[in-house]
C-alpha cells in the first residue's frame, strides 16, 4: 500500500507516518521501480502500536524502547515494566500539578463576582497584581 492508504488505515496524517520514519519508529518501506514507498500490513502494525503508545502519552524514547525490545520477542519484560511505572510516576506527577493549578483557578474565580464591571472584575485585578510583581494572588 502507498503512504496515504497506510494514513487512512491507520487514522493519522501522512506527515506523522514521515515524521515517525525521520525518528526512526517506522521501519523503512521498500520502493516501488517508480521510487513510491510500498508499506505492508507490518507497517500498519506497527504505525498503530506507536499511535497507542503516544496516547498513553509514552514519550517517542520510550516507545522506541518497547519498539526494540518487542523485536526481541525472547527479552524478559522487567525493562517494559520498568519504562512503565516510570510513566505511572509521570501520570501521576501531573494529576498533581492539575489538581495544584485547579485549587489556584478556583481561588482565582472566587475573587469576583457575576456580571460585574471589567474594571472591578477581582480575577483581572489578580491577574493584574501578579503580572506588576506583586505576590498576593490567591492560590
Amino acid at each position: 500500500m502507498r503512504i496515504g492508504e497506510l494514513a487512512r488505515r491507520a487514522g493519522c496524517d501522512v506527515e506523522t507516518i514521515r515524521f515517525y520514519e525521520r525518528e526512526r519508529l517506522l521501519a523503512k518501506p521498500d520502493r516501488e521501480p517508480n521510487g513510491y514507498r510500498l508499506y505492508g500490513d507490518a507497517h500498519l502494525k506497527q504505525l498503530r502500536f506507536i499511535r497507542h503508545c503516544r496516547t498513553l502519552d509514552i514519550g517517542l524514547s520510550d516507545v522506541r524502547t518497547l519498539l526494540e525490545i518487542s523485536s526481541a520477542p525472547r527479552l524478559g519484560c522487567g525493562e517494559i515494566n520498568h519504562l512503565i511505572d516510570r510513566q505511572i510516576a509521570r501520570v501521576h506527577d501531573r494529576i498533581e500539578s492539575l489538581r495544584t493549578l485547579e485549587a489556584q483557578l478556583l481561588g482565582l474565580r472566587s475573587t469576583c463576582g457575576l456580571d460585574v464591571p471589567s474594571a472591578s472584575c477581582g480575577i483581572i485585578n489578580n491577574l493584574q497584581r501578579f503580572a506588576a510583581g506583586e505576590s498576593n494572588t490567591p492560590s
